[in-house]
């Protein structure tokens, strides 16, 4: 393997079989090197493939001064994310991940505690995430003898929905402050059924993507049914008055736009957990998830 670039002792930029250019880690092995020098491939641990090239270079800006466990740890956190979630993760998480994990560790070593003002929503309403982040932090203990507060778990969870969804850390704390409001105003207003139970998570699912939608895209032109509509405002009366609360506080605070269609499928969604809720407590026996 031939050296491109030396961007440390242990990483070094090079090109793969198709000339694609790589970013290779192993320890020491850019000591000494110069560019047109060749590595023992017994001396690779780990090859990044980044095909966005702005991805590709601010990585390797990033590299230049991180120690070697904490890029070791990274790439080993994402690809366990990778697998747990089975499903493809955006590159700039090597970029985001790697820098947050190691400005991590250097807040702790000097002292700097800072906890995470939305660790319970996180904790709920990204689970598998959360879960995620918390094998992150043995992780990190077992690369570098520090373990991070549980904070930090919630913080790893946000760059991996970030990573999913292909957004910025800016948007996922907005979409995690508008499910947060919109649970809280649909708690005050009607009986919802446990934290933990299928048909929290299924309207938890549903409110993800609404609030992706309203804060990041734009509404689609849906046909508008004014018969069906009608309907479920006479049948779901009390769910679409606390759909419309939560229409009202969206567009006040956030200046979210949700339109007609997606008030009355949020109020069918309310309808069916508070129905499955009310179904549950009729007959006692009844397990959550099941009708």
């Amino acid at each position: 393997m031939v050296v491109g670039k030396v961007i440390n002792n242990n990483v070094i930029s090079s090109w793969d079989a198709d000339h694609n250019e790589i970013i290779v880690m192993g320890r020491g092995i850019g000591f000494q090197k110069r560019p047109g020098q060749t590595v023992s491939e017994a001396d690779v641990e780990k090859i990044f493939r980044l095909e966005n090239s702005d991805v590709r270079r601010q990585f390797e800006n990033l590299l230049e001064n991180i120690p070697l466990e904490n890029i070791q740890v990274s790439a080993d956190i994402i690809a366990y994310a990778k697998e747990q979630l089975n499903t493809r993760l955006s590159q700039n998480v090597y970029l985001t991940l790697t820098d947050h994990i190691s400005f991590a560790i250097t807040r702790y070593r000097e002292g700097m505690d800072f906890s995470n003002a939305l660790y319970l929503e996180i904790k709920r309403f990204y689970p598998q995430q959360f879960e995620i982040g918390m094998h992150a932090l043995d992780l990190i203990a077992e690369y570098t003898g520090i373990r991070l507060p549980d904070d930090e778990a919630a913080s790893i969870a946000i760059h991996l929905v970030n990573a999913q969804f292909d957004t910025k850390v800016r948007d996922t704390w907005r979409v995690t402050n508008v499910i947060r409001d919109t649970i809280k105003i649909l708690e005050e207003e009607l009986s919802l059924p446990p934290e933990d139970s299928f048909r929290m998570d299924c309207l938890l699912s549903n409110l993800k993507f609404l609030s992706y939608r309203m804060l990041l895209m734009p509404s689609g032109e849906g046909e508008e049914d004014e018969q069906f509509y009608q309907f479920v405002k006479g049948y779901c009366s009390r769910e679409y008055l606390a759909a419309q609360k939560v229409r009202e506080h969206l567009k006040k605070e956030y200046q979210c736009e949700m339109t007609e269609e997606e008030q009355i499928y949020l109020t069918l969604w309310i309808k069916q957990t508070v129905s499955f809720e009310k179904q549950t407590k009729k007959k006692g026996s009844m397990e959550d998830g099941i009708i």
